[in-house]
């Protein structure tokens, strides 16, 4: 079984979010940037299975140089090599089309990522990949096993959870509790230097969407004390100034 993850480069959460004079670009100076969490979780899901099923696990990554660290840290996980496509993930559409091209070429069984990245929170890859490479996609899966052909997947909707099977391929996305992140170890890290990555050059069309403007959201404003007898006041600040009534 050939498994591909796509992983993202994502601001550790803990970052201080600014940007760029002209609010038009993320401001990556002095940012930590990580795995995508919710990637680590298909990262995880997909060595599981490949220790237990056997087979391989490409990661792939859509990406300028700078995110070969997280690269190899996906690899010092234990994935077995990796792909990185060389190009600025400027929009959802441009990432799926570099995806799919990708994973057609392969030839992978399973497709699987995150639900959505922490940055955009924008819940679209899985999908469109799914499209343009004619196959079914299955968002968001908490749990994934494989039989032979046959993936039956999991996912919460509402009021319940929903159990399917789906023949191979397909695209998965995925999200807790699909797995237990790992934490790479000596090991893995020093395997990890010698294993394949390859840069590759992006294919298809532009970006259909570019970004006109970003701004942070206002600053709190400070706390008013209201009296415990003065009702009346509350209730006007809450109509007039906060608007919640």
């Amino acid at each position: 079984m050939k498994i591909l993850v796509c992983i993202s480069n994502v601001p550790d959460t803990t970052t201080k979010i600014t940007f760029t004079p002209d609010g038009k670009e993320f401001n990556t100076s002095g940012v930590q940037f990580v795995i995508n969490p919710y990637d680590e979780y298909a990262l995880t899901r997909a060595i599981e299975l490949k220790e237990a099923q056997g087979g391989s696990v490409t990661v792939l990554n859509v990406g300028e140089a700078d995110t070969e660290p997280n690269i190899r840290k996906a690899l010092a996980i234990g994935a077995d090599d990796a792909i990185r496509v060389n190009i600025k993930p400027t929009d959802a559409f441009l990432v799926s089309q570099q995806i799919a091209h990708y994973a057609k070429e392969g030839g992978y069984d399973l497709i699987l990522m995150g639900r959505e990245s922490i940055d955009y929170n924008g819940f679209q890859v899985h999908g469109m990949v799914g499209e343009l490479m004619g196959i079914p996609t299955v968002a968001p899966a908490i749990k994934l096993e494989v039989n032979g052909t046959t993936a039956t997947l999991e996912r919460e909707i509402e009021g319940g959870k929903e159990i399917i099977d789906v023949a191979l391929p397909l695209v998965a996305s995925c999200q807790q509790p699909m797995a237990e992140p790992r934490i790479p170890n000596m090991r893995g890290i020093m395997t990890a230097r010698t294993k394949p990555l390859k840069v590759v050059e992006p294919v298809g069309q532009e970006a259909k969407t570019s970004v006109q403007h970003y701004e942070l959201p206002p600053a709190k404003s400070g706390v008013k004390m209201i009296d415990a007898e003065n009702a009346g006041e509350l209730i006007k600040l809450l109509r007039n100034e906060a608007k919640v009534l």
